[in-house]
């Protein structure tokens, strides 16, 4: 059996030495993260709880990417969007009930419901702030049953 010498197990800790760079996390800029959270849930309760959609879309970027398929793209096609389903939706509004950040995105698990008899949605929405603006959004909808198959709350 060969034992391994202390030039060999050098060079095996310089072919590996790169390799750990990839698995350190990126340093983390908290209040960067915690100021995208900020304007995230300020913008989110203001748009779709207020239904105040000129003046809380200021935050939104003008070319704006939308990953909910029945959403467009665009600011103006979002805020238009809305805009009309607040009307014909008065009732709609959306419960934050945690939110998360990592970088340049914010996370919010919500509670959405139109009106006090509708159990709702469970929604995860996903946005990417650059720059002091919402850039791009994602989101993933699940209807909360009237029964489920364990005690567990959605929230």
């Amino acid at each position: 059996m060969k034992i391994p010498t202390l030039s060999s197990g050098l060079a095996l800790l310089a072919l590996l030495a790169p390799l750990s760079t990839y698995a350190q996390p990126a340093e983390r800029n908290l209040a960067a993260e915690e100021a995208n959270k900020a304007l995230v849930v300020n913008f989110y309760n203001q748009f779709f709880n207020n239904h105040e959609t000129e003046t809380s879309s200021q935050v939104v970027a003008d070319d704006y990417i939308q990953h909910n398929p029945d959403v467009p793209d665009g600011k103006a096609p979002f805020v238009g969007y809305f805009a009309e389903y607040f009307v014909e939706n008065p009732d709609y509004r959306s419960k934050i009930v945690r939110s998360a950040t990592d970088g340049d995105l914010v996370w919010l698990h919500v509670h959405s419901t139109n009106g006090e008899q509708d159990r709702g949605d469970a929604v995860v929405d996903i946005f990417r702030v650059q720059d002091g603006k919402i850039v791009e959004h994602w989101d993933v909808i699940q209807p909360v049953p009237a029964e489920a198959a364990n005690s567990n709350s959605m929230f």
